[in-house]
């Protein structure tokens, strides 16, 4: 429940605070988006008086957005509400501490030599903390120190702060309409809680198949450990208002491995999808963790090879040999049922292996996708080709002015030499970028318009043999 106002508020007197923490837990449920937020629900059985109380719920995340935090009762929902919540993220180190104590006395104690061989003693002085800026000024009755004097020395404070705490902790004033224990349900957005997709796959010897396995990994980097949690997460761009965050309190990952054959439930949320690991799992402060997801085998895929042209080739005169250009090697398959998948793929990195000879594992090639829906297409790069070439070379060009004023119109002429040293021919699809109105006026090979502005060429290229595509093109600008 929200804080709202009383009609009739209650007294200003501090009452006795209430502290919950993790043994207190019943339930626990996270959802995690792609974009580094999650929603926790933590319920928990506290023991509540009658009226008006202070609730410490502690280890709650350190990046929690507290202005999101409901905190719901669900055994006596009557008479409850929440009054006013605070959250205390300013965690006790020995330097806050320290920072605490400004203006405050402390005991310092120090060891130092007894004299005449007996050893040594313990030394107890009062103090006041002047500073901590970069190092501590401590007064004494006599002097004033810049560090612990002694050998081996300490400081001893009386008690902690109330406004400091060792766990993240958020602290709310309410009031319950019954004296027994209930069970309370605490949601919130944190930052720190990511997944990403990760995807292997595996191509057969032939090239013609292959095996997928996803896993999705996990980060927390949120200062909590959410233990034995329902786990789910949401695939799509969940939009989430810009602000200014607080420093964070973490610090770096661990990497932890942790992948198991789990299973992943699907389902549809309004313009998302939503996935349920079918068991708990415990996320811990500081850890990358990976499950299961999805597996398939005997996906049909294709390979293509690709030249890519540039549109400022039309409008300039190249003279020399030419230049050599890169082929880039693609894989392509259908995200359908007839394909054995027909599953919502969430955006993510595919890392493509094949054996080789010898049978063992070798990585070639990686790319990304975006979150990807049924019946659809996945289109990734791997590399560029080592034993398919190309070169080309302009072989005529020519500027004259158009109708229109300004209007020019340029005729130019390519040659494009295809080499294969594989044992095998191959397509080469050469994609050709026609600025302006354009219009193909010769040529040695049929082609397509695959869009406006661009021109497709099939080539086939023989087994350790080579083919050249020519053609004339007329752009106007």
């Amino acid at each position: 429940m929200r804080p709202h106002s009383l009609p009739h508020p209650p007294s200003e007197q501090s009452p006795d605070e209430i502290q919950t923490t993790l043994k207190d837990q019943r339930a626990l449920a996270v959802t995690i988006y792609n974009n580094d937020r999650a929603l926790i629900k933590d319920q928990r059985e506290v023991r509540l008086p009658k009226g008006q109380c202070q609730l410490a719920f502690q280890e709650v995340s350190a990046k929690i957005e507290p202005e999101t935090a409901i905190l719901s009762n669900l055994t006596s929902p009557k008479d409850f509400w929440v009054v006013e919540q605070n959250f205390d993220f300013d965690l006790l180190t020995p330097k806050k501490l320290l920072d605490k104590y400004v203006g405050e006395k402390v005991e310092v104690i120090r060891i130092v030599p007894s004299g005449k061989g007996e050893g040594e003693r313990e030394v107890r002085e009062e103090a006041l903390v002047l500073a901590t800026n970069g190092g501590v000024v401590l007064q004494f009755a006599d002097r004033i120190e810049t560090e612990v004097p002694g050998r081996v020395g300490r400081i001893v404070f009386p008690k902690v702060p109330e406004n400091l705490r060792a766990r993240p902790t958020l602290v709310m004033l309410l009031n319950s309409g019954a004296d027994k224990a209930q069970k309370l349900e605490l949601s919130y957005l944190t930052e720190g809680l990511s997944w990403e997709a990760d995807y292997a796959i595996s191509l057969s010897q032939d090239e013609k198949t292959m095996d997928i396995s996803g896993l999705v990994t996990l980060t927390n980097q949120s200062g909590a450990t959410y233990p034995n949690a329902k786990l789910q997460l949401v695939a799509g761009e969940v939009n989430k208002v810009s602000k200014h965050s607080r420093s964070d309190v973490m610090g770096c990952a661990l990497e932890i491995y942790d992948a198991k054959c789990d299973n992943m439930e699907e389902e549809s949320l309004f313009e998302y999808h939503l996935y349920t690991l079918d068991r708990p799992t415990t996320l811990k402060e500081n850890q990358t963790k990976q499950v299961a997801m999805l597996s398939a085998s005997g996906v049909p895929i294709e390979k293509d090879y690709d030249l890519f042209g540039q549109s400022h080739f039309f409008t300039n005169s190249y003279g020399g040999r030419g230049e050599k250009l890169d082929i880039s090697v693609y894989i392509w398959f259908e995200n359908d049922e007839a394909s054995s998948l027909g599953k919502p793929l969430p955006a993510g990195t595919m890392r493509v292996y094949k054996n080789d000879r010898r049978g063992s594992s070798q990585f070639i090639g990686e790319d990304s996708i975006e979150h990807t829906p049924k019946n659809e297409s996945v289109l990734l790069k791997l590399g560029t080709a080592f034993d398919v070439t190309a070169h080309r070379r302009q072989t005529d060009f020519k500027k004259q002015p158009g109708a229109k004023e300004k209007e020019y119109i340029y005729d130019s002429a390519f040659e494009i030499l295809l080499k294969n040293a594989k044992d095998e021919a191959v397509t080469v699809a050469v994609h050709e970028p026609l600025p302006g109105d354009w219009e193909i006026l010769e040529k040695s090979h049929e082609f397509t318009k695959l869009a406006s502005g661009t021109a497709l060429f099939k080539v086939e290229v023989p087994a350790e043999g080579s083919a050249t595509l020519t053609y004339r093109a007329r752009v106007k600008l």
